[in-house]
């Protein structure tokens, strides 16, 4: 049968468009199989690598852990030398916008302990930050710290446990304490800088360790 030149042109085109819809559904399925985790870290000076050479710190590390461990994730490292619970907060809008992630890793509430600020406005501080991540479809890791009994043993205590106390409240995975085998190492001094509060380049690793503990279970 001998088909008329329109009605030639009118399968063509059919069977191009359905060609189109079918590869352009292909491709979307392939960008989804491939699309690459996000991991967000919004830290302070701990996690910024203050007083290290670019490269050295626990979260540059965690990059190389997830390219040694093949997993398709990429890190993007927000943390600010300085940075308190609720300048975290402050920020955490913008950064949830513009990067996307998959899980956000909240590592806050030093600088709040060392001025001394009132722990229920850090608590608040951390799960207003860890809801505003689970609404954007993020996952939330939640690193918790400690601080010496020199600031009142009640004070550091009740401290201590705000992170697991925010962590369970919210769902959320937990690190209890970032600089464990670090601060509490018998060698400890010579894990810290002359300040004696930031960790030297061979304490990362540790850092690493201890966060990856945490983190890894809350990985696809």
């Amino acid at each position: 049968m001998k088909l008329s030149r329109r009605t030639l042109l009118r399968h063509f085109t059919v069977m191009t468009l359905a060609g189109a819809d079918w590869l352009a559904m292909a491709s979307v399925r392939a960008q989804d199989g491939r699309r690459a985790q996000l991991i967000l870290v919004v830290g302070d000076s701990l996690s910024a690598e203050y007083g290290l050479a670019r490269g050295t710190g626990w979260v540059a590390l965690l990059g190389r852990q997830l390219l040694q461990d093949k997993v398709n994730a990429t890190v993007v490292n927000a943390s600010i030398s300085g940075d308190t619970s609720s300048g975290g907060l402050s920020r955490l809008p913008a950064l949830l916008k513009r990067h996307q992630p998959t899980l956000v890793v909240i590592a806050l509430g030093a600088n709040d302990a060392l001025r001394g600020l009132p722990l229920a406005a850090t608590r608040d501080n951390l799960t207003a930050m860890a809801r505003a991540a689970k609404a954007c479809g993020a996952k939330v890791l939640v690193v918790g710290m400690q601080i010496p009994p020199n600031y009142g043993k009640r004070y550091a205590d009740d401290f201590s446990a705000l992170f697991a106390n925010v962590a369970k409240a919210e769902s959320a995975g937990l690190v209890p304490f970032l600089l464990k085998g670090v601060a509490d190492a018998p060698n400890k001094d010579q894990l810290f800088q002359a300040d004696r509060i930031h960790p030297r380049e061979q304490a990362q690793p540790t850092l690493l360790a201890n966060v990856w503990s945490g983190l890894k279970p809350l990985l696809r």
